[in-house]
C-alpha cells in the first residue's frame, strides 16, 4: 500500500468539475477552443477530459458542429448534479488542505459520505519518501476509516440498521455492532476526533475531524492519512489532532458554521 517518490495531481478532476459546471449553465453548445479557454488548460487536455465525460454520458458532442453540451440522460444528469454539489467543498477546502499538508508533511484529504461509504474526494499530497498510495476517488465502508467514523458519529447516534443483520458476515472487516457503537460514542465524547489504524490497509493510519456547514450539519471530514510508523501517539495528540481541529474549523467557517458560545 506504499509508494516512493510519486507525484500526484487533482487538476484534471477540478477541470472536469469546471467544465460540467460551465456546460450546465449554457443555453447553446460550446466548441473546444472556447471550453479550453474557459477552464484555462490546453485544447488537448480539455479534449481528453471531455471524451472521458462523454463516455459516461455527462457530456454530449454534436457530430456535425463538434460542439459540446451538457448530457441529457436522466441518470447522467442526476449523478452529475451530485458531483457538482461537491465542487464547492473542493474549492473552499483545498487551500486549507494545502497549508495543512505543508505544515505536517503528510497527505491530507477531504472526504464525504455517500450512503454508508466514504468517498475520498480531494487530496493534497506530501513530499515524504514513503507514503500511502493516493486514494482520491476511492470509496470505503465508513467503519474502515477515521473519516467515516467521525462523520457517522456526529450525524447520528443510530447505527445503520443493516449493520447487525443484513450485511453481517459479508466482509471479514465487518465490526461488531456493540463495539462500533461504543467507538462512535467515544468519538462524540472526545470532541469529534476519530483515529483509525489498519482499517484502510496494514500499516496505514488515519485521523479525521468533521467539517460542518452553516446549519451545523456534518458535510465531510478533513482527514490525514499516513504510514503508522510516523503516527506515534505523542505526535497524534500534540501535533496532528490540534492542527486538524484548526483546519476543520477554518473550512467549516467558510461554509458559514459558527460554533455555539456560552452566553
Amino acid at each position: 500500500m506504499f509508494e516512493t517518490n510519486s507525484s500526484y495531481t487533482v487538476q484534471s478532476v477540478k477541470k472536469a468539475f469546471e467544465l460540467l459546471d460551465f456546460l450546465s449553465e449554457q443555453a447553446t453548445p460550446a466548441d473546444l477552443p472556447h471550453l479550453a479557454a474557459k477552464v484555462g488548460i490546453t485544447r488537448n487536455k480539455t479534449y481528453r477530459i471531455l471524451m472521458t465525460l462523454a463516455e459516461d454520458g455527462f457530456v454530449d458532442r454534436d457530430p456535425v458542429s463538434g460542439c459540446y453540451h451538457f448530457g441529457v440522460g436522466l441518470n447522467s444528469v442526476l449523478l452529475a448534479q451530485k458531483i457538482l454539489s461537491h465542487s464547492s467543498v473542493i474549492n473552499l477546502a483545498h487551500p486549507v488542505m494545502e497549508s495543512l499538508a505543508r505544515q505536517l508533511d503528510e497527505a491530507v484529504y477531504m472526504t464525504v459520505i455517500r450512503g454508508d461509504e466514504v468517498l475520498f474526494l480531494d487530496m493534497v499530497d506530501c513530499d515524504q519518501q514513503i507514503k500511502a498510495k493516493p486514494m482520491i476517488g476511492e470509496k470505503f465502508p465508513f467503519f474502515t476509516n477515521a473519516a467515516g467514523k467521525v462523520i457517522k458519529a456526529l450525524e447520528s447516534r443510530e447505527l445503520p440498521e443493516w449493520l447487525p443483520t443484513t450485511r453481517r458476515g459479508k466482509s471479514k472487516n465487518m465490526p461488531d455492532p456493540q463495539k462500533l457503537a461504543s467507538e462512535l460514542s467515544e468519538i462524540r465524547s472526545n470532541g469529534g476526533v476519530a483515529i483509525d489504524r489498519d482499517g484502510l490497509g496494514e500499516g496505514i493510519s488515519s485521523v479525521a475531524v468533521a467539517v460542518k456547514d452553516y446549519a451545523g450539519k456534518v458535510i465531510g471530514a478533513v482527514t490525514l492519512l499516513a504510514p503508522s510508523f510516523r503516527m506515534v501517539q505523542e505526535r497524534i495528540e500534540k501535533e496532528i489532532v490540534p492542527s486538524l481541529l484548526v483546519s476543520a474549523a477554518l473550512i467549516s467557517a467558510k461554509f458559514g458554521y459558527m460554533p455555539a458560545t456560552l452566553g
